[in-house]
């Protein structure tokens, strides 16, 4: 039988689950805590810590507890690990020793091992606790039931607890559940109608650590503090932009398994950092403690975001995470993986108060230092004309620094050109002595800056919420999906993006700054190059497919093999969006030598490749006979298409021998391929035109002088190329610019001088042709390897 310790003082709390929030009091009794994973890390680490904090504080409280560890291993073999943990609890400076030493004995007494596997475990839980309530004679207060579980559990735990585990009537029952809720909207719809079918929604807690991190929980305080002050600035007339920043020093070595899943947007973007920015703009509630009108309010903010797409973020992945992944999860080397270990997202609120104000949620692994914070940076009216290190020209902001950093401790800063802001709360204190430390290049002097008192752990915080039954500090049902209707289309966008490489800490130096331009963001250098000096010595092999731009159009760049896989990649996603969408793919291909590698890639590798279902084109042809080796159509069959299963009916090479001649005027054979064109491609509309390009700067067999405006309105035209065989067909600009993604092509040393020549040329269609290729409402990009980049 359990020591059961009675305590003397009533605490009015909210009656979560059974009754109205600030309506009743939580009456006194018996409290069963159930941690569900109760040997693992998070409990290890937080949880038991932060229930031995709470039954510190409740110690005089009236009521009585017991705590269980519960897990899938046999009480015997648990059951010690479980106590190793216990006795590391540890309790705060204000506790004497003796007093500590007593309360970790009583603790200790009050806790036990059970083995929570099948039904028939928790059907034995709940005799245990109503066997203990009769033969003590005590009232039951409530159970709370802990699922440091992986997410997938929950439902069938939740289940158990709804059918097996439920206190009886006028008892409270509270699950406290951990992130990640959800994979993305479809899957977090399906989770919460799981856990809706076994418990209510004032039953559910999910738990987000960093709404009880000491500083964000005082934001809405410090803003009702500092109404009437920020008022007037609070707004899009008045703020610059907002910066919501977790920067992190360390890798994800260990968690590879759950982290190659979820990625950096899953794991902090789309739950702490959009808690931190519904907190910084949402409107202010009449009463803090008031759980519906905060996540009311917050709702509001989420539904007025404005969609996230690809234009709205940047991604990136830190060098030696793709050989982490190959290790941990047993991947073959040619193994790359998409998932971003690093990201930088452009949000905007859709009302007028907010509109066109820029807030930036940012962070990464493998940065320069381990820091978090908000920052609200205000426009500056102030011009000095000679002393430009007056206070009043300095940046005006207002920063919720969470921790770590330069300052190491948490804390509220507000520029002294702003104003002084009102204590947040009677346990913070003013920060006057100043260490020599700088913030965000400023003198820490620079700043009010107000403190906690005394240091606490986010989860403790948000232990005693639970048990008090408020439900402000977690997040709701209809938050949750808000939230993820936000993140999914982006992470969507992104799915087959490759991530920026970075070589991580002070080494990334500029190559992750990025640059707001309207509702885009971009990475501010166009262009990133990892030297082999950040690979510890690793071969030219070892570069992944990286990203940047090139004469302001979207650039992939890889040695060689890299590239190749890569476009045949991008090609075999543009024929199933095409064919999923109109059930057929037009795809127009060059001739010459380049393109070789990539129809030896799609012949050999992508067997999966709708065939057919696809319309193949040229985008040039040489006038010789098609069993000539110069004829691009017999390289495009020996190297192709005899390879692969495509209808000979879609197969459509330039007709050049008509009447045995080749490409005379009068055979009219580019009208023919041109009328053969509009009649079966829609709109004349290429989903996918692969382009080369020659050292003097002709594509297709548009070449320099050849005046392609003076074509007309032709789609394809014959044309006089400088070389031999001189005759030549190809279609022209006109058609081409039509193509919803067109792909320029570029390989080899040769090449090195011919695209630093292009780099820096402006658009002359006349001497460089190929800056004539510009689609309508298409995509360009470049495929450039190494050798033509670098040289």
């Amino acid at each position: 039988m359990f020591l059961t310790v009675f305590f003397l003082l009533v605490v009015l709390c909210t009656q979560g689950g059974n009754g109205k929030e600030g309506e009743e009091a939580q009456r006194p009794g018996h409290v069963s805590v159930v941690i569900v994973g109760g040997t693992g890390d998070l409990a290890k680490k937080y949880l038991w810590q932060g229930f031995f904090q709470l039954y510190i504080n409740q110690v005089s409280s009236g009521n009585t507890f017991s705590f269980y560890g519960g897990g899938q291993s046999p009480t015997e073999k648990a059951t010690p690990v479980l106590f190793e943990i216990l006795k590391a609890v540890s309790c705060s400076k204000d506790v004497s020793q003796e007093r500590c030493a007593l309360l970790k004995d009583q603790f200790l007494r009050l806790a036990q091992y059970r083995q929570l596997k099948s039904l028939e475990d928790y059907q034995d839980l709940a005799k245990h606790i109503e066997q203990q309530l009769q033969e003590e004679g005590m009232t039951e207060a409530g159970r709370l039931f802990y699922l440091s579980v992986p997410a997938f559990a929950y439902a069938d735990i939740a289940e158990k607890i709804n059918s097996s585990c439920r206190p009886k009537s006028g008892a409270w029952l509270r699950v406290v559940l951990e992130k990640p809720f959800g994979h993305d909207y479809g899957s977090a719809q399906v989770l919460a109608s799981q856990l809706r079918s076994s418990l209510t929604e004032e039953e559910m807690y999910r738990i987000d650590h960093y709404l009880g991190k000491q500083v964000v929980s005082k934001m809405l305080p410090f803003r009702i503090q500092n109404k009437k002050l920020l008022d007037p600035i609070w707004n899009k007339h008045h703020i610059e932009r907002v910066e919501i920043v977790l920067k992190e020093t360390l890798d994800v070595k260990g968690r590879i398994a759950f982290y190659d899943q979820y990625g950096v947007i899953r794991d902090v973007l789309q739950n702490h950092l959009t808690e931190v920015m519904t907190l910084l703009t949402m409107r202010l509630p009449k009463n803090v403690s008031r759980s519906e009108e905060v996540l009311g309010n917050k709702l509001q903010i989420l539904s007025s975001m404005l969609p996230l797409g690809k234009n709205q973020a940047v991604i990136g992945q830190y060098q030696t995470y793709k050989a982490e992944v190959q290790q941990e999860l047993n991947k073959t080397k040619d193994h790359v993986s998409h998932t971003p270990t690093f990201a930088a997202v452009l949000a905007q609120i859709d009302d007028a108060q907010y509109e066109g104000m820029p807030i930036l949620l940012i962070s990464g692994k493998m940065l320069d230092e381990r820091v978090g914070y908000a920052r609200v940076l205000f426009k500056n009216d102030i011009f000095c004309v000679q002393n430009h290190n007056n206070v009043h020209c300095k940046p005006k902001q207002i920063v919720f620094y969470f921790g770590h950093g330069s300052l190491q401790y948490p804390a509220i800063l507000v520029s002294k050109n702003l104003f002084k802001p009102a204590l947040v709360d009677s346990e913070w204190k003013e920060v006057t002595e100043h260490k020599d430390v700088n913030v965000f290049g400023l003198p820490i002097s620079d700043f009010y800056i107000q403190t906690p008192m005394e240091q606490k752990e986010a989860y403790a915080e948000l232990i005693s919420h639970i048990f008090l039954g408020q439900k402000n500090s977690f997040i709701s049902t209809e938050n949750l999906l808000a939230s993820w209707d936000l993140w999914t289309p982006l992470l969507s966008s992104l799915a087959s993006t490759f991530p920026r490489i970075y070589p991580g800490g002070a080494d990334n130096a500029d190559v992750l700054d990025i640059h707001l331009k309207g509702k885009d963001v971009s990475y501010n250098n166009e262009v990133v190059i990892i030297s082999t000096d950040h690979l510890g010595g690793t071969s030219t092999n070892g570069f992944q497919v990286m990203q940047g731009k090139f004469r302001s159009s979207e650039m992939v760049s890889a040695w060689a093999e890299q590239l190749v896989d890569k476009l045949a990649a991008d090609i075999q996603e543009a024929a199933e969006a095409a064919i999923y969408e109109g059930g057929v793919f037009h795809l127009a291909l060059s001739g010459g030598s380049t393109p070789l590698a990539l129809f030896h890639r799609l012949a050999d590798h992508h067997f999966t490749f709708p065939w057919r279902n696809t319309h193949v084109w040229m985008v040039d042809e040489r006038c010789v006979l098609p069993t000539e080796l110069e004829s691009n159509f017999r390289n495009l069959h020996d190297h192709l298409l005899q390879h692969v299963r495509i209808p000979y009916y879609n197969i459509h090479p330039m007709p050049v021998h008509l009447n045995q001649r080749l490409c005379v005027e009068e055979d009219r054979g580019a009208l023919m391929y041109e009328k053969q064109l509009v009649k079966l491609v829609n709109s004349s509309s290429f989903h996918f035109v692969l382009l080369g390009v020659g050292y003097d700067g002709h594509t297709a067999s548009l070449f320099p002088g050849g005046k392609a405006d003076e074509l007309g309105d032709s789609l394809v035209a014959l044309t006089e190329s400088p070389s031999k065989p001189h005759q030549r067909m190809s279609l022209t600009f006109n058609v081409i610019n039509r193509a919803r993604k067109v792909a320029l092509l570029v390989m080899g040393k040769g090449k090195h001088e011919l695209i630093t020549q292009l780099s820096r040329v402006k658009d002359n269609p006349d001497k460089w042709p190929v800056t004539g290729v510009k689609p309508t409402n298409g995509n360009l990009v470049w495929y450039i390897d190494y050798d033509a980049l670098l040289g």
